[in-house]
């Protein structure tokens, strides 16, 4: 069993290709899952410009050609040298499972293979092969904690020569997390903007990132859990007409779906009462808040919150794919756990 911790990744990193040829890269967080997957791509020394040395797949092309994996791997370059397979949205897929299985006990000699997956609990095929193969690392990918995205922003603003207050990083922790590239994005937006000043205070983070949560984004959340579409849209049109990212109540959604599966899973395994959860992982919460809280918690199941993390995920993940559209797929995603939440109420 070959597993990378996120604290390990970074000296893991350098030998990565000499070492291993078949990297599952998998987690919540497909930011980070995205980022380690380049990283790695970029030490195998392939060439990511020649269409004939990197094909690039997703699992769907793999549903109606079940060799194709295998066949991709153990093509001959047309010029010789080295090869990536990159696969992308894989799960638990049948034809992705028994190729791998096939390609893990005689990993090719002059090829690469990446697997971009998504949220994988334990005991799932392709997290099997992962663990039980020498052949094969698995890299899981879970949200930063506190310490990592304190190394994120250090790294960022390092590059821009910028340091930063302790009540501006607080501020700037409580809007980051959930998703590495959107993390990573809004510190370097932060950084360009405040290129030159030398440190960065809570106006400057307040005007470049925004707080939506001083404009309703606890609101549109707890509509959102309630299921109550009208007090969603008039939340999200205060937020949109004060200029501030409808994106940041995306993030704010999975935050408060990633405390809700911590509180869910603590009842299942202890078969608590929501009430009894909430006396512990629910003291920070505002007092209004707190029967929407333990309402979700007695109608959303583990199995439904874990969807609607990976939904939510998704989403942020694309929404940092194509910024163009940011906002429309920020508010579809978020009007669809809406009417989630409805109909379970």
């Amino acid at each position: 069993m070959t597993e990378i911790k996120s604290h390990e990744f970074e000296g893991f990193l350098s030998n990565a290709a000499k070492r291993y040829r078949i990297f599952i890269i998998y987690g919540p967080d497909r930011g980070l899952v995205s980022e380690r997957a380049t990283l790695i791509a970029a030490e195998t020394t392939v060439s990511l410009d020649d269409p004939f040395a990197l094909i690039k797949l997703d699992i769907g092309d793999l549903h109606n050609d079940a060799g194709r994996l295998i066949d991709e791997t153990n093509a001959m370059g047309l010029f010789g040298g080295q090869r990536l397979v990159w696969i992308r949205g894989a799960a638990n897929e049948k034809a992705l499972i028994d190729s791998l299985q096939v390609i893990a006990g005689n990993p090719p000699d002059s090829a690469f293979l990446i697997v971009e997956a998504g949220d994988l609990k334990k005991g799932s095929a392709l997290r099997k092969i992962a663990e039980g193969n020498r052949t094969v690392v698995g890299i899981p990918c879970y949200a930063d904690d506190v310490r990592a995205l304190n190394s994120l922003i250090d790294h960022e603003l390092a590059n821009e020569s910028l340091r930063i207050t302790p009540a501006a990083r607080h501020m700037l922790l409580e809007l980051l997390g959930g998703d590495r590239i959107a993390s990573r994005n809004e510190v370097r937006k932060l950084a360009l903007y405040c290129s030159g000043l030398g440190t960065i205070d809570e106006d400057h983070v307040g005007d470049i990132i925004g707080d939506a949560s001083a404009v309703s984004a606890d609101d549109a959340v707890d509509a959102i859990l309630k299921g109550d579409t009208e007090s969603f849209l008039h939340a999200t049109q205060k937020i949109t007409s004060s200029k501030t990212s409808i994106f940041l109540v995306l993030q704010g959604c999975l935050r408060q779906f990633q405390l809700l599966d911590i509180m869910r899973a603590e009842m299942d395994e202890k078969r608590l009462a929501a009430t009894q959860v909430m006396q512990t992982h629910g003291r920070h919460l505002h007092f209004k808040r707190k029967p929407i809280i333990e309402k979700a918690l007695q109608t959303w199941t583990a199995p439904a919150i874990s969807r609607e993390m990976n939904r939510l995920q998704a989403a942020i993940f694309q929404s940092r794919q194509r910024q163009s559209i940011e906002d429309s797929i920020a508010l579809q995603t978020l009007l669809s756990t809406t009417l989630q939440a409805a109909r379970k109420n």
